[in-house]
């Protein structure tokens, strides 16, 4: 039986604009330039708009990396229901990928939530479940991490092309680059902070998944069965200020060698 990984919010995705503005908006390198444009700040919009399109190219990354690795273990599921596929269509929710977060951007609050159709996986594919179930749920926010990688390159690659943005004068060819440049270092500390929260060990994030492979059979199967509820603990964790600050303290802390790696090419 085809069953997906875990419930329709699989994908939630909680941002606190009040604690993402702790992490700096712009860290200047050795060379003047800035690394990680991720902010909500007064230009609330502007802000959003150059998030979109690496928000939903890393969700779709993220997913195709559940099913790829699914299928490399056996499950074909995924690619049959023609969701190995970077085309983003296959993978919205209407409800979760368009409509909540319309009303989130509408409202312009602190929180911004939405998801995506989970990624099927049928487990009775894999020789070894508990292993399947460990390394299918990992993929995701390790994709999440490769595509930090991409977002930094990609930005080296825009400010050697423009020159620092700081210095690039008006006109519109020059304000799209500077778009896209923001884009790539948001995209940075954006996927950075998805791996980080996806692994939170509360279902139905993927880190509940990762946990439950350690756990005994029973303890497992019990842990699981937190599902939907689980949701209603990440958002009070999230509201804890010494949790929050934690997850943005390892969020920060990772983002270090990427910012190395820019002032290395830069």
């Amino acid at each position: 039986m085809t069953a997906p990984r875990t419930l329709p919010l699989e994908f939630l995705r909680i941002f606190w604009y009040s604690a993402v503005v702790r992490i700096p908006a712009g860290t200047p390198d050795r060379k003047g330039h800035a690394v990680g444009f991720f902010c909500f700040g007064k230009d609330y919009w502007v802000d959003t708009l150059y998030v979109l399109p690496i928000l939903l190219f890393s969700v779709v990354v993220h997913e195709v990396a559940h099913g790829w690795t699914a299928l490399r273990l056996g499950d074909p599921t995924a690619r049959d229901l023609g969701r190995l596929t970077f085309n983003p269509i296959p993978h919205l929710d209407f409800v979760g990928s368009i409509a909540i977060p319309l009303l989130s951007l509408m409202s312009a609050g602190q929180i911004f939530i939405a998801w995506a159709k989970p990624v099927p996986v049928n487990p009775l594919y894999f020789q070894d479940r508990r292993r399947g179930d460990l390394l299918v749920s990992a993929a995701g926010p390790a994709s999440n991490l490769v595509v930090a990688a991409f977002c930094a390159f990609c930005y080296v690659l825009c400010v050697r092309l423009i020159g620092p943005m700081e210095n690039v004068s008006e006109g519109f060819s020059t304000q799209a680059a500077t778009f896209v440049t923001r884009m790539f270092g948001a995209g940075i500390t954006l996927n950075i902070f998805l791996a980080v929260f996806n692994m939170i060990p509360v279902p139905p994030l993927d880190g509940s998944h990762v946990l439950a492979a350690f756990l005994p059979t029973e303890a497992a199967e019990r842990f699981r069965q937190i599902g939907f509820f689980g949701i209603i603990v990440v958002i009070m964790l999230m509201r804890v200020a010494i949790f929050r600050d934690s997850i943005f303290a390892i969020v920060t802390t990772i983002r270090m060698p990427y910012e190395w790696l820019i002032h290395v090419l830069l």
